[in-house]
C-alpha cells in the first residue's frame, strides 16, 4: 500500500522548498518516466519535489537522490521535479485507484508539434502518481502509463489549453507485487478504466484555475 502524501520542506537559498513525499509500507512493481527510479522495477517510496523556475541543474537523479537521503528513504524510489507548488497536490480516487497530480500547464506543447527554433525557457509540468491496488504486469503497466496520458490529454483539451501536455510531465503508476497478475492498462480495462477516470478529474481540477509558480511568488 502507498501512504497519503506527506507534505515538507528542505532549506535551499534562504528559502524552505515543499516537497511531497510517498511511503510504502512495503515494495512496490512500479513504471515511471520520472528523473530518478524511471523504468519499471520494485520502489519503496515517492517525492514529488518543487523547484524554482530557474532550476538547470543537469544532474536531476542525482539532485533527488540527495533530497531521498536526507529524508531518509530506504531503497530504490521514484523522483520528480516541478516548478509548481507542490503543496497544491490534488487527489482523487476512483474504484480503489488513487491519482495525485501537480498541475502546471506555463509552457502547453503539442506532442507532435514541430522543433522550437529555440529551447524553451519556463517549465510547466504535470506530474502524475496512481497507486493501482492491483498487480499489473509489465505490458499492463506500460499501457496504465498511457491510459494516464491520454485522460490528462483529454483535460487538457477540454480545459481549452492549446496543447497535449508539456515538456516535461511525467507519470508513475505503483500496483503490489503480489496477487493475481491483470494483463490489461488500457482505458477499458478493469484497472485502466477507473486510473483514466480519476486521472481526468484530478488534471481537470487542477489546471482550472491560475497556477503561479513557486518561485514567483513573494517570500513568506
Amino acid at each position: 500500500m502507498l501512504s497519503e502524501p506527506v507534505l515538507t520542506a528542505r532549506p535551499e537559498d534562504g528559502r524552505d522548498v515543499p516537497l511531497l513525499v510517498w511511503r510504502a509500507d512495503g515494495p512496490l512493481r512500479a513504471v515511471s518516466s520520472a528523473p530518478l527510479g524511471g523504468g519499471i522495477g520494485v520502489r519503496h517510496w515517492v517525492v514529488n519535489a518543487t523547484v524554482p523556475m530557474s532550476y538547470d541543474r543537469d544532474d536531476p537523479a542525482d539532485h533527488l537522490a540527495e533530497l531521498a537521503d536526507r529524508l531518509g528513504l530506504d531503497g530504490p524510489g521514484v523522483g520528480l521535479l516541478t516548478g509548481v507548488d507542490v503543496a497544491e497536490v490534488v487527489a482523487r480516487t476512483d474504484t480503489g485507484v488513487r491519482i495525485w497530480a501537480t498541475v502546471g500547464l506555463g509552457t502547453p506543447v503539442w506532442a507532435a508539434a514541430p522543433a522550437p527554433a529555440a529551447p524553451v525557457q519556463r517549465v510547466g509540468t504535470v506530474n502524475v502518481v496512481a497507486y493501482v491496488p492491483a498487480r499489473l504486469g509489465d505490458a499492463a503497466l506500460v499501457n496504465a502509463v498511457a491510459t494516464a496520458t491520454e485522460a490528462k490529454a483529454q483535460a487538457i483539451a477540454e480545459l481549452g489549453v492549446p496543447g497535449t501536455g508539456t515538456p516535461t510531465d511525467a507519470v508513475t503508476v505503483l500496483c503490489p507485487v503480489d496477487g493475481p497478475e491483470s494483463a490489461y492498462g488500457g482505458p477499458r480495462s478493469t484497472w485502466g478504466a477507473p486510473l483514466a477516470r480519476a486521472v481526468h478529474a484530478a488534471v481537470t481540477a487542477g489546471g482550472a484555475g491560475t497556477v503561479v509558480p513557486w518561485s514567483d511568488r513573494p517570500a513568506g
